[in-house]
């Protein structure tokens, strides 16, 4: 199946590229006041694809040969026996070579998740136990296949950027929310992690996320795993004046100003963003 190939080869762009976070069923709220104040939530599902069975199949070693030949008009046909012979030899020459980048790309890995090493069937829980130590995560439990069910809330005063998720030792995890101080009095929010990804993902070898998550819940007997795909609703609550924005609706009143709110899908395109003035 080309799909199931596709998926393979995104599965090894995964151990060479590290973790991925992507957000499953989710709300999420952010709430900036002319006060200073701000608040965050987000209830709901976080995949870390550095430690589902999509990791755990791109980081094998692929030990079984079969040669492939194409005749002129590139369609599969039976390869004579010179030319088994040739294909073998030159696989298993190449053998110490991918052992070699397999180990490599697994110490590339365990350095990116900070330490630890995600073939551990502990790893996920030692994970979780280390988001709980940081301030904000109320809850983060383990659903398996790299999937945590996590309640996170944090509040204070806006003096700098605020960046979800951050997680210790793992510097490059991306972003779901960005908040972004600028002067004048300006507020720049933007929630790329809560784009549905249609469009294809080079992490995954061009194939988009949505249709991954399609093909690992299409079949009951497939080695694919769930893949978790965006699907929730954020909102930013704020009693400043709201610049810029790509909702569908625009500002809403709300008891506390004004409401801005994003029905997330698979097929939605558009990171949500807004620009807030405070004066």
């Amino acid at each position: 199946m080309k799909l199931r190939a596709a998926a393979m080869a995104g599965a090894s762009a995964l151990t060479l590229s590290g973790c991925l976070l992507s957000p499953g069923q989710f709300t999420s709220q952010l709430d900036l006041m002319q006060d200073g104040s701000f608040a965050f939530v987000y209830d709901g599902e976080i995949q870390m694809l550095a430690l589902s069975k999509l990791a755990e199949m791109g980081g094998k070693v692929d030990e079984t040969f079969e040669a492939e030949c194409w005749d002129e008009d590139f369609e599969s046909r039976d390869c004579s026996p010179a030319e088994v012979a040739e294909q073998k030899s030159q696989w298993e020459a190449e053998a110490e070579t991918r052992r070699a980048k397999k180990e490599q790309e697994a110490e590339q890995m365990k350095a990116f998740l900070g330490g630890i090493d995600p073939s551990d069937p502990e790893a996920a829980r030692e994970l979780a136990a280390m988001l709980q130590r940081q301030r904000g995560w109320k809850t983060v439990e383990y659903k398996g296949d790299g999937l945590f069910d996590v309640d996170f809330s944090i509040s204070g005063q806006l003096t700098h950027d605020f960046t979800f998720p951050t997680v210790e030792k793992m510097a490059m995890a991306n972003s779901f929310v960005s908040v972004i101080l600028r002067d004048g009095g300006q507020v720049r929010i933007d929630a790329p992690g809560f784009a549905g990804q249609k469009d294809a993902n080079p992490m995954f070898g061009g194939l988009p996320l949505a249709a991954m998550a399609a093909m690992s819940e299409g079949e009951e007997t497939s080695e694919l795993p769930r893949i978790a795909v965006p699907d929730g609703k954020f909102t930013i609550v704020t009693d400043g004046r709201i610049l810029a924005n790509n909702t569908d609706e625009g500002p809403q009143r709300h008891a506390r100003g004004q409401a801005l709110g994003w029905t997330i899908t698979p097929r939605t395109e558009q990171a949500p963003t807004a620009l807030i003035a405070f004066d």
